[in-house]
């Protein structure tokens, strides 16, 4: 009866928020120099997926396809081409952060975790900067590219910062974060001397640590979704654990809650979820910090509830933001991640005065 309960007060805000996505995501995609209405949208969406499912099963395009005029031609192009790559990868990154936010705030208890506390964010600025300044010269940097550094050098200093942080079969929270801190202090630093030492590629490396989709494609697009997936699972398995963790450690494993191994599931997931986002679009803040704490004051602290609107509700702010930072200075724009930190950090201050999350 509880759990038929659960999914009726879940169907409902998940139906309302997967809907306002997909609204969000036809209108962002029509945005831009060149307006296209949310039917044309459309319509050059299932063109293009005709398309390259043809192109998939080595099929001739049909003559629909072939008779295309000039102006449905552009806008195949613009839509399928350039902006629905951006939106859909801003919205998966999106989704990424806030669910390894919503991971390790329930798994810490701590309101200021976000998903760059255990040095993610640090690692893979450290590794892309190294593979920016060096993979000219260096064959086998330029051939894995910056993406792929970056993924690695996020998984590869949170494993170091666990095992440093391991005390035989059990991983106490504080010297988790205190590790975490320290190796990312020690990362950060070496970024820095990178940035001093490189002056020509100094303006490339600060712009991919500020965050952007300006690379956006759709094989981009192919290498983080599956990650996301695996990544959402695990968190999605263990958030009714997560609930009775809330209660203590001592209380969690008494009630026959495996907290350490519920730890290592969350830190794992919330890692793997961080630097997929951070591999294909750098260092973003404040969507996996604000984002969770404005789904738990919106719909209550159940993480099965939680876990899954966090992840809408991320995908559709980093839409907006990478909307702002697309077109407020065009034919500029700024790195998303200058966006999301103006708007995140008022929005986060608001939702402090209305109440503090729990």
């Amino acid at each position: 009866m509880r759990g038929r309960l659960a999914r009726r007060r879940l169907a409902g805000p998940l139906a309302l928020s997967a809907a306002a996505l997909a609204l969000l995501v036809v209108l962002a995609a029509g945005i831009g120099s060149v307006p296209i209405g949310p039917g044309e949208v459309l319509a050059a969406t299932g063109r293009g997926l005709e398309t390259s499912l043809r192109g998939v099963l080595g099929l001739a395009p049909t003559v629909e396809e072939a008779g295309l005029d000039a102006g449905r031609r552009v806008a195949d192009t613009i839509v399928w081409r350039i902006r629905l790559p951006r939106v859909a990868l801003a919205a998966l990154v999106g989704a990424a952060l806030a669910l390894a936010g919503a991971g390790f705030q329930g798994v810490f208890r701590n309101p200021l975790a976000d998903p760059y506390l255990l040095g993610a964010a640090s690692g893979a600025g450290f590794a892309a900067s190294l593979v920016m300044v060096g993979g000219g010269t260096v064959a086998l940097l330029g051939r894995f590219g910056v993406p792929l550094a970056a993924f690695v050098g996020a998984t590869a200093t949170v494993v170091v910062v666990v095992a440093l942080a391991r005390r035989g079969w059990t991983l106490p929270v504080v010297p988790l974060v205190l590790a975490g801190v320290v190796v990312g202090s020690c990362l950060t630093a070496g970024t820095s001397f990178v940035l001093l030492a490189a002056r020509e590629q100094a303006a490339g490396i600060l712009t991919w640590l500020l965050g952007s989709f300006a690379f956006a494609s759709w094989e981009r697009v192919g290498s983080v979704l599956p990650l996301l997936v695996v990544a959402g699972a695990g968190l999605l398995a263990a958030a009714r654990a997560l609930d009775v963790l809330q209660l203590g450690e001592r209380a969690a494993a008494q009630l026959g809650v495996p907290v350490e191994a519920l730890k290592l599931t969350v830190v794992a997931a919330g890692t793997l979820a961080t630097a997929a986002a951070v591999s294909v679009a750098g260092v973003i803040g404040f969507v996996g910090l604000v984002v969770p704490h404005a789904v738990r004051l919106a719909l209550g602290p159940d993480h099965r509830r939680l876990v899954p609107i966090a992840a809408l509700w991320g995908a559709g702010f980093m839409v907006l933001a990478d909307l702002v930072a697309r077109t407020v200075i065009a034919p500029a724009e700024l790195p998303v991640g200058v966006v999301t930190a103006l708007v995140g950090a008022p929005f986060f201050l608001v939702l402090l005065r209305r109440g503090s999350p729990q």
